[in-house]
């Protein structure tokens, strides 16, 4: 994911560098934002499959970089109309904790500091849940920009999870951390260009002995199974959960915000590809819209599940219902 231009200052660096059933959050006040803490996990169930939802916070900049083909004058209506600031979309960090196997899975890492104050909050709801760092023996990044990774760095530039395996796509360690990647393609000032890369890998500094790579269509363990999503990145995958007859689609970066890549079909400025990701993009969410797959976007309104229906002009989302 990639923040506003507007925000280079703002940035910041790691120090050194569906059967849903919701579950009230103990999150302290500084985490959640609000005088008396508001919701940070959902809990729910993927056939035998335990799942969380774990907020990360937020991040966010202005809409037109995460809806670059959109007129100005339509972009700033259509929020309106959502009742959403125009000069400012805000962006939620939905990782998803699953536990199968006798295993716990950490899905994204989530951004930590790297990408502003209002990220970092996965520890504290993590703890919510009665978990600490040292419990997530799995976790798998979808692709390795800054809000992805930032978490696996401690302040200290510790491993932040110090048991776990860490599984990252290949095509993007390759891109980011084996080279000098060439960030031109980002909408964004050259010093923010250089700050992301710094981000990158800073945060995955920790684990750079022992990260297992992946290629997309691997099963990382029994019921998860990564799905080729290139495009956002040379190596984005999407996440499939799936126990008996039920599955979950987890959706990384393909959208940013329904209401500006689905409801519109607007194209996100971050994609390296923007050919490739369109191209994943249709593919999934049609697959999702035929399979009436229940969905989980990582950036989208907490906890973030719904479903893809299929329109005579594209697609729509349909957030799931909040059951108790």
């Amino acid at each position: 994911m990639l923040t506003a231009a507007s925000a280079v200052a703002g940035l910041i660096l790691p120090p050194g560098g569906m059967a849903l059933a919701q579950a009230a959050s103990t999150a302290s006040p500084a985490t959640q934002g609000g005088a008396s803490g508001n919701v940070g996990y959902y809990r729910f169930r993927v056939g035998d499959i335990a799942a969380t939802v774990l907020s990360d916070g937020l991040i966010g900049g202005p809409p037109q970089i995460y809806a670059s083909t959109a007129p100005e004058a339509e972009l700033e209506e259509v929020l309106r109309q959502a009742f959403l600031p125009t000069d400012h979309l805000a962006l939620n960090l939905n990782t998803l904790l699953i536990e199968t196997n006798g295993r716990r899975i950490l899905l994204e890492a989530g951004a930590g500091q790297t990408m502003g104050p209002q990220g970092g909050r996965l520890f504290d709801n993590l703890a919510a849940i009665g978990l600490r760092p040292e419990d997530i023996d799995v976790v798998v990044v979808s692709h390795t920009h800054p809000d992805h990774v930032g978490n696996l760095r401690t302040a200290d530039g510790g491993r932040a999870f110090p048991r776990a395996t860490v599984f990252a796509p290949r095509a993007d360690w390759d891109f980011f951390i084996r080279s000098d990647p060439d960030l031109s393609y980002m909408p964004v000032p050259e010093d923010f260009r250089r700050h992301f890369a710094t981000a990158i890998r800073q945060s995955l500094e920790p684990v750079m002995g022992e990260v297992e790579l992946y290629e997309a269509g691997t099963e990382i363990v029994p019921g998860l199974t990564t799905l080729p999503a290139l495009g956002h990145t040379p190596g984005m995958a999407n996440f499939l959960v799936h126990s008996g007859n039920d599955q979950l689609l987890l959706t990384a970066d393909l959208a940013y915000h329904p209401i500006v890549n689905i409801d519109h079909a607007w194209l996100p400025g971050p994609d390296r590809d923007k050919e490739t990701a369109l191209a994943s993009r249709r593919r999934i969410f049609d697959m999702a819209a035929a399979d009436r797959l229940p969905v989980l976007g990582f950036h989208f309104p907490f906890p973030g599940l719904g479903y893809m229906l299929k329109t005579d002009s594209g697609y729509a989302w349909v957030p799931a219902n909040w059951q108790f």
